[in-house]
């Protein structure tokens, strides 16, 4: 019986300390062994968690390592050889790839943008919406600086408070993109990871942010009493037309799943390997685009259709 055995590494540990010699599966249950080390966006990483969770539930003998820290650090590591598998949610570059990473699709999110619930405009903004002109006149070109420019009151000089990710992240990527740059555009007080960004927004009634879907709607899909997620003007008729009102989850979700919500902000989330995985590495990813599919839109993704799912099964058999 092969067994895959690879290094561990620091980070937020989900493990059951569990012994090789002491597991008994069922006749028709392969044995799976190992020790499979997980790190990057933090987008991906409750959804991983549940997913490492429910899979150790049928593979005791696996053991997993599972940190978050940015896109850019599970990219990093997985090209340096540090960990098994990276959580990246963004596109991977060409270039990453000609160095080894093996990408697969998983799931689909999105990015939101996000103010504090005493915001002096929030009725003006949530009648209007906002659009990606006045998003990029906030975030890049920092010619919108006070509240009152947003919803065409002078009266109101309270200034916006906007803040970015000082983390290279997928997030931020995929906000940039969406405004037509890219992270290192986006003007901000910077903060650390989508908790950082969070509390942040929470913490001022001035407050501007973006999150992934997961982080913006509350962790178990019960938003924040402190932040409201602002709808796009998708269409520039000045106001918040129904579909463009994603004030639940379960509306969010929907609106990324039928393409309602634009792509960006909404994205692909991948899972990636350094070369094609093999070993314990290979029959979880295996499971996470089977199986571990039922798990998605239960933990507050979107589901990947059929025919993304088997594109990324024929990558890894």
């Amino acid at each position: 019986m092969q067994k895959a055995i690879c290094l561990l590494v620091v980070g937020l540990v989900l493990a059951l300390p569990v012994s090789a010699c002491s597991i008994v599966a069922p006749a028709n249950r392969e044995v799976i062994q190992g020790e499979i080390t997980i790190s990057g966006a933090f987008a991906l990483y409750p959804l991983v968690t549940r997913w490492a969770e429910e899979f150790q539930e049928l593979h005791p003998g696996v053991r997993f390592d599972i940190a978050s820290g940015g896109a850019g650090k599970g990219m990093s590591n997985i090209l340096a050889g540090n960990v098994d598998i990276g959580m990246v949610s963004r596109e991977i570059a060409s270039a990453e790839e000609a160095q080894g990473a093996y990408p697969l699709a998983v799931a689909k999110d999105a990015v939101f943008p996000l103010v504090n619930a005493a915001n002096p405009v929030l009725n003006d903004l949530l009648a209007g919406g906002i659009t990606r002109e006045t998003l990029i006149k906030i975030f890049i070109t920092g010619e919108i600086t006070h509240w009152g420019e947003v919803v065409g009151r002078p009266d109101v000089m309270d200034e916006i408070h906007a803040y970015t990710r000082t983390d290279i992240c997928g997030a931020a990527a995929t906000w940039g993109l969406y405004l037509g740059g890219v992270q290192s555009d986006l003007i901000g007080k910077g903060k650390f990871g989508d908790p950082g960004m969070v509390q942040a927004v929470q913490n001022d009634p001035l407050g501007f942010g973006y999150n992934n879907l997961i982080y913006a709607y509350g962790l178990g899909g019960v938003p924040s009493a402190e932040t409201v997620i602002l709808p796009l003007d998708l269409n520039g008729n000045g106001q918040a037309d129904p579909d463009e009102t994603l004030d639940t989850l379960e509306k969010a979700v929907n609106a990324v799943e039928t393409g309602l919500y634009p792509a960006p902000p909404s994205r692909t989330l991948y899972l990636v390997t350094n070369g094609k995985p093999d070993g314990a590495v290979q029959a979880f990813l295996t499971w996470v685009l089977t199986a571990g599919q039922d798990y998605v839109e239960r933990s507050g993704y979107v589901q990947l259709s059929s025919d993304q799912s088997d594109i990324s099964l024929q990558k890894i058999r």
